[in-house]
């Protein structure tokens, strides 16, 4: 089988890549079996200077990995950047904490001695999808090797030339044979590498859809999941609000990677008091955002990553404007470019509201007051993230509680940050990456216990 990767900007390819067979497969699988067992016996602190190696890797190269990613997936070239250069701080951070966070925890027992070993548990697969094809592997590889285990890459099929570069990073930085490696092969050969002995657990970052798949096949061989799934995530505007600086952070947190990110902003819910003076003036800077070929520096909006995607954005616009939500801006569509669109007066039930817009379309909701905010807030079947403008910042303290997503954000976007752990919930999926929780997902808590 032939996999092919196509620049969305030109429809020109990228890359093509040959599917493993079979014997291939096995080859690699059995690959990282026999890896582990000499992995795991590496001292902790060469295991951190390899993934700092890898760090450096990445920064040296950073203009080839992000042009890459620009290619397959249309990202903007400067966001590209971004993101290889947040792969290495990632890498770095768990470089300098791992040690700490692996530390053997002593409890007080009746026992002589008792006492929490952090053991690796073999081979993880991750499976991960196109639109941080470098951020989304890095943050689970990271802590994952530096833990002991082997790593398994199951990317998504239009960033294969990512993926093959991944692997690369590790290889340079001098990562054994064999601890990391790229599986060229389609989604109907997921259940044979699950069931495979060496795996012991796989994260996966994608859709909802995916994620019960794979985790119904996880289940089936008692193997462990980490989910990381789709989002929708409300940004809450209070009267009290500087609108300035909350249309600032808004066009970003729903603008960044033309929209394609599971924590951007996708319901802007606003008190009735501020919504004209908010929607005129980030329709305003929407408007002025500058959108071309990706790969020139001052490109802010690329094409979205798929033609099917902009399809589905544009199906959604279609729907929700005939069920009585107002265009305010944009709305038309060419093959995989999907104009920043604005929606007024969206509701409850409309697809804008209701499902997860996958690109830049912003839909803007009145509140009649806070409780009324966040109830709208509420009315989502994902919980991954929420954000509140507000200069009241120890009232909205107060409302943490109110909130089921997994984060709470004041006065800033909704982003990951390798010092904090980052999940979701609800149907946003479970379990923990970053942070010491996401070095904690695939280890053996094994507790020891000495009575002499």
């Amino acid at each position: 089988m032939q996999f092919q990767s196509v620049n969305p900007y030109n429809n020109e390819p990228v890359g093509k890549f040959t599917a493993l067979t079979k014997d291939e497969l096995d080859e690699k699988l059995n690959k990282s079996q026999n890896a582990f067992e000499s992995w795991k016996k590496v001292p902790i602190a060469e295991r951190c200077q390899l993934i700092r190696n890898a760090a450096q890797v990445l920064r040296d190269h950073v203009d080839q990995y992000a042009k890459m990613i620009t290619l397959e997936m249309g990202k903007p070239i400067s966001e590209s950047r971004a993101e290889v250069n947040k792969c290495a701080w990632v890498c770095d951070y768990y470089a300098d904490n791992a040690e700490t966070f692996l530390a053997h925890e002593s409890i007080a027992t009746d026992a002589s001695q008792s006492f929490v070993r952090h053991d690796p548990i073999g081979a993880v697969l991750a499976i991960m999808p196109w639109n941080f094809p470098f951020w989304q592997v890095f943050r689970y590889a990271a802590p994952t090797l530096i833990a002991g285990n082997t790593g398994l890459l199951k990317h998504a099929p239009n960033v294969f030339g990512s993926a093959q570069l991944i692997e690369e990073v590790f290889t340079k930085a001098g990562v054994p044979d064999g601890v990391f490696q790229n599986l060229i092969v389609h989604h109907d050969q997921t259940e044979k590498i699950i069931a495979h002995d060496a795996v012991q657990a796989v994260t996966l970052t994608g859709s909802e859809k995916a994620g019960a798949a794979v985790a119904e096949i996880a289940g089936k061989y008692i193997k462990k999941t980490v989910l990381e799934l789709g989002g929708n995530n409300a940004f809450i505007v209070w009267e009290d609000a500087d609108i300035d600086k909350a249309v600032k952070i808004a066009v970003t947190a729903r603008m960044l990677n033309c929209g394609q990110s599971c924590i951007a902003a996708k319901r802007f819910i606003l008190m009735e008091a501020i919504y004209d003076e908010f929607v005129t003036k980030f329709t305003k800077a929407v408007s002025e955002l500058k959108s071309g070929n990706p790969l020139e520096n001052t490109t802010q909006v690329g094409p979205l990553a798929r033609r099917d995607l902009a399809d589905q954005l544009n199906r959604q616009v279609k729907e929700s404007i005939n069920q009585g939500a107002k265009l305010l801006l944009g709305g038309h569509q060419k093959d995989c470019y999907h104009e920043p669109t604005i929606l007024g007066n969206v509701t409850a039930g409309m697809p804008a509201f209701d499902e997860e817009t996958f690109g830049p379309l912003a839909a803007m909701i009145k509140a009649r007051d806070i409780a009324d905010a966040f109830a709208l807030s509420e009315a989502s079947k994902y919980g991954l993230g929420v954000t509140v403008c507000t200069k009241n910042v120890e009232k909205a303290l107060k409302y943490a509680d109110e909130v089921s997503d997994a984060a709470y954000f004041i006065n800033e976007l909704v982003k990951s940050d390798p010092r904090l752990p980052f999940g979701g919930s609800k149907k946003s999926g479970y379990g923990r990456e970053l942070a010491k929780d996401g070095i904690m997902e695939f280890v053996n808590r094994k507790t020891v216990y000495v009575k002499l």
